[in-house]
C-alpha cells in the first residue's frame, strides 16, 4: 500500500503528481512521511491591540473600509495589484495591505466580520499587516480554532493542497508499528497511527508534541539500531591477522619524525590489524594534521602482507595528488602504486583494472570509481577513505562489499564533538589526531569590516607582488537582487577590472562541470593565478602551498566549522599566512561567534561551540555529508530523546529479542538506501 503511486488519490492528475515529485513525494508511503516544517497556531484569539510585532498571531475583527484596488505598471504590460482596507475589533484598528490577491480579496465585505491570521510589521509610526489569510465565521458567529500545518512546497502547490492529499493517503495507508509495545510502554510513545495522524492534524499543541516525540525517537532508534548491527556483524567475522612488523622499512624511510597522536593513531590501527577481526575505524584529524602519513602506514602494512589497497578521494585533483605523494614514497619500498580517475582515456582505465584484477597493483588511488562495478580486485584487504564525512551508513557499508572482510579506515579532517561522533559513527572506533606536525603554520585570523576594504586590498595586493596566491571566497555564485551578498561570479569580474587589473584572477564555484573546476584548481595549484575568488567548493580540496591568505566575504554567512575548514586550506608552506573575515554583521552574538575563530586554531573546540550555536549540520556543508537526513529529528535540539533511543536499540540487541519484521524492514533500508534517514 506506501509503494502505491500518489495518482490513485483523487484531485491528484499527472501535473500535479509531478509538482509532488518535485518535493520527493512519489508514492503513499513518501507522502505521509512528508512532514509539515511549522505549523500555524490559530486556537488562541487574541484582540487587535495585543498583536505584537514579528509575532505571527490569530484575530477576529470587522472590515471598516471598501476595500481599494490600485494598479502599479512594472513594465511589458504587467502590473502590481494593490488592495488595502482597514479591520477593526474593540480594541483597536489595523490596516491590512494584499499583493495580487483582488480575485480573493473579493470575499472581504466591509461591515461583516472574519478571523484573519498574519505577522503584524511596522513601528511608532504605524503597524500593518501584509497578505494575511483570512476566513469568514461560521452561521454561528464563531470560528474553527485549529493548528494548521505549513508544507514545504514548491510552486503550483499550496500548503492547502498538500494537506488534502496526506489526509486521503492516511486514510489508505496502514502504517506499520516497528517500535515493540513494552519500548513504547517503557518511553511513553504513542503508537504509530497515532504519532502519524497528530503530526498532521494535530488536535492540540499537546497532541502534536508526542506525536513528534514519538517520530523522532523513532528516527533515532532505528539509525541507532543500524549502526549497532552493523559493529556486530563486523565482529564475528574474521580475516587473516597481519604482522605489523613487515612495516618496519616505512618507518625507517621517513624523513622525519611522526607526532606523538599520529604514532597513537598508528598503534591502534596496527592493534586493529593484529586481531584478526575486519577494522572500522575513523581517523579524526584537524586540517594539516598528518592524517596522510597515517594512511599511508596503514596502506604499507596491509600491503607488506599481500593485500591490496584502496585509498579513495572526494574529487580527482585530491586523488592526484595523494597519488603523486604516495607512489614515490611506497613504490620505494616495492609497493605498486596506481591512479584510477574520471579524466584517464578508456584505454588507461581498462589497463589500470586489468593490472587490479590481476593482482599487480598493490595500492590504487581515485575517486568513486573505483568502486564501480567495473573494477574487480584480486585480494583487496584495506579500503581508505580519505575526507569522507560525506559517506553515509550505506555507502560504508557499500564499500565493504569490494573485498572479503576488508578493513574498513576512514580519515576525515572535520572535528566532530564527542556526542555527535559516538551518534555518527557508533558502527567504528575512533582515533584522533589532536597535534599538528613540526612547522605546520598557525594562521593569524582577524575580523573586520568594509572600513578596512582598502587596507584590504593593499594587504592582497602586497602578498601577491611577494609571489605568493589569495583565496576569496563568496557565500553566493551569482547576484540576486535580494540582499548585499558578495557574489562570486560579479566579484570576480570586479576585482579583475577594477581593483586588481596587473593580476590574473580566476573564478571557481559549484556549477561548473566537474572536469572544469579540476582544470581551475590544477591550474592555481600550479601558479598560473594570483588569486582565486570561489564558494565553498574549496572547502575540501588541494594543497597550495604558496597561498597565504584567505579572505571570506560576509563571513557571517558561515558557521565556525565551516571557516575553520576553509581556513584549512592556507598554512600549508614555510611562509606566514592569514585569515581575514569579512562581515558588516551588528550583530553582537554574531561578532562574538567570530571572535571565537580568531581566539584558537583547535578545530574541536570550534566544533563544540558550533554544535550548541548552530547544529550538527554546518560541520559538514550541504547534503552531500553522509549525516543521517533525518526528517524531524534534531540532533542537538532533541539530544534527550536521541540518548533514550540509543539505550533503547542497546537493550533490545542485549536482550536476544527477535527484531519484529516491521522493524527489521526499516532497519535494512537504512542499510541500502543512498541516503539514509
Amino acid at each position: 500500500m506506501e509503494q502505491e503511486s500518489i495518482r490513485v488519490l483523487p484531485g491528484i492528475g499527472p501535473k500535479k503528481a509531478e509538482l509532488f515529485a518535485r518535493l520527493g513525494v512519489r508514492t503513499l508511503g513518501e507522502l505521509v512521511r512528508f512532514f509539515p516544517r511549522d505549523y500555524e497556531d490559530r486556537t488562541r484569539l487574541l484582540p487587535v491591540a495585543s498583536l505584537e510585532v514579528d509575532t505571527p498571531a490569530c484575530f477576529l475583527a470587522t472590515v471598516v473600509t471598501e476595500p481599494h484596488t490600485h494598479r502599479i505598471p512594472k513594465g511589458g504590460g504587467r502590473a502590481t495589484e494593490i488592495t488595502k482596507l482597514t479591520v477593526a475589533d474593540h480594541t483597536g484598528r489595523l490596516n491590512l495591505t494584499f499583493f495580487n490577491a483582488s480575485f480573493s480579496v473579493q470575499r472581504l465585505h466591509r461591515g461583516e466580520s472574519y478571523c484573519f491570521y498574519g505577522t503584524v510589521t511596522g513601528d511608532y509610526l504605524g503597524y500593518a499587516m501584509v497578505n494575511p489569510q483570512f476566513e469568514p465565521l461560521d452561521a454561528t458567529g464563531g470560528v474553527t480554532r485549529s493548528i494548521v500545518p505549513i508544507y514545504p512546497l514548491t510552486a503550483g502547490l499550496s500548503s492547502r493542497q498538500v494537506a488534502q492529499a496526506v489526509q486521503h493517503a492516511l486514510e489508505r495507508v496502514a502504517l506499520p508499528e516497528t517500535l515493540p509495545e513494552r519500548l513504547r510502554r517503557d518511553y511513553d510513545l504513542c503508537g504509530a497511527e497515532e504519532a502519524y495522524r497528530q503530526i498532521h492534524e494535530p488536535r492540540s499543541m499537546e497532541a502534536l508534541e508526542a506525536a513528534r516525540r514519538r517520530l523522532v525517537f523513532e528516527e533515532f532508534f532505528h539509525f541507532s539500531l543500524a549502526l549497532a548491527l552493523m559493529r556486530t556483524r563486523r565482529t564475528v567475522q574474521h580475516t587473516a591477522p597481519y604482522d605489523t612488523r613487515r612495516a618496519a622499512p616505512f618507518f625507517a624511510a621517513l624523513p622525519f619524525r611522526l607526532t606523538g597522536a599520529q604514532q597513537r593513531a598508528i598503534d591502534e590501527i596496527f592493534e586493529d590489524f593484529r586481531r584478526g577481526v575486519p577494522m572500522s575505524r575513523l581517523v579524526q584529524g584537524d586540517v594539516g594534521s598528518g592524517k596522510t602519513m597515517v594512511a599511508a602506514a596503514a596502506a604499507c602494512c596491509a600491503a607488506k602482507n599481500g593485500a591490496q589497497v584502496a585509498l579513495m578521494a572526494p574529487t580527482e585533483l585530491l586523488a592526484r595528488q595523494h597519488y603523486e605523494r604516495l607512489a614515490p614514497m611506497l613504490g620505494a619500498l616495492g609497493i605498486s602504486c596506481g591512479l584510477l580517475v574520471g579524466s584517464m582515456t578508456p584505454k588507461q582505465k581498462a589497463q589500470c583494472r586489468e593490472a587490479l584484477q590481476a593482482g599487480t597493483i598493490d595500492l590504487i588511488v581515485g575517486t568513486h570509481a573505483l568502486f564501480s562495478e567495473a573494477t574487480v580486485f584480486k585480494r583487496l584487504g584495506l579500503v581508505i577513505a580519505d575526507e569522507q564525512h560525506r559517506f553515509g551508513v550505506a555507502q560504508r557499508a557499500a564499500l565493504l562489499r569490494k573485498g572479503e572482510q576488508p578493513h574498513l579506515l576512514i580519515m576525515s579532517a572535520t572535528p566532530i564533538p564527542r556526542t555527535l561522533a559516538l551518534f555518527l559513527y557508533g558502527d567504528l572506533d575512533v582515533s584522533v589526531i589532536d597535534e599538528l606536525p613540526p612547522g605546520r603554520q598557525q594562521v593569524d585570523t582577524f575580523l573586520v569590516d568594509e572600513r578596512y576594504r582598502r587596507r584590504l586590498n593593499a594587504f592582497i595586493r602586497k602578498q601577491a607582488d611577494e609571489g605568493h596566491q589569495v583565496f576569496i571566497v563568496c557565500p553566493a555564485i551569482e547576484e540576486n537582487g535580494t540582499d548585499d551578498l558578495k557574489a562570486a561570479e560579479q566579484w570576480a569580474q570586479t576585482l579583475q577590472e577594477q581593483v586588481f587589473p596587473q593580476l590574473r584572477v580566476a573564478l571557481l564555484h559549484g556549477k561548473m562541470r566537474g572536469a572544469e573546476k579540476e582544470a581551475v584548481m590544477q591550474a592555481f595549484a600550479e601558479g598560473e593565478f594570483d588569486l582565486l575568488v570561489s564558494t565553498t567548493v574549496i572547502e575540501v580540496g588541494v594543497d597550495v602551498p604558496n597561498a597565504t591568505l584567505m579572505v571570506v566575504e560576509n563571513a557571517e554567512r558561515f558557521g565556525l566549522s565551516q571557516l575553520h575548514q576553509l581556513r584549512g586550506r592556507i598554512g600549508r608552506g614555510s611562509a606566514k599566512s592569514y585569515c581575514v573575515l569579512v562581515s558588516e554583521t551588528r550583530s553582537d552574538e554574531t561578532r562574538k561567534r567570530l571572535k571565537a575563530l580568531c581566539a584558537t586554531s583547535d578545530g574541536f573546540r570550534i566544533a563544540e561551540e558550533d554544535l550548541q550555536q548552530r547544529g550538527p549540520g554546518d560541520f559538514f556543508g550541504s547534503r552531500q555529508h553522509g549525516l543521517p537526513l533525518f526528517r524531524l529529528g534534531g540532533l542537538v535540539r532533541d539530544m534527550s530523546i536521541l540518548r533514550d533511543a540509543q539505550n533503547a536499540a542497546a537493550e533490545l540487541l542485549a536482550s536476544g529479542e527477535t527484531l519484529p519484521e516491521a522493524l527489521r524492514t526499516q532497519v535494512d533500508a537504512l542499510l541500502t538506501e543512498e541516503n539514509p534517514a
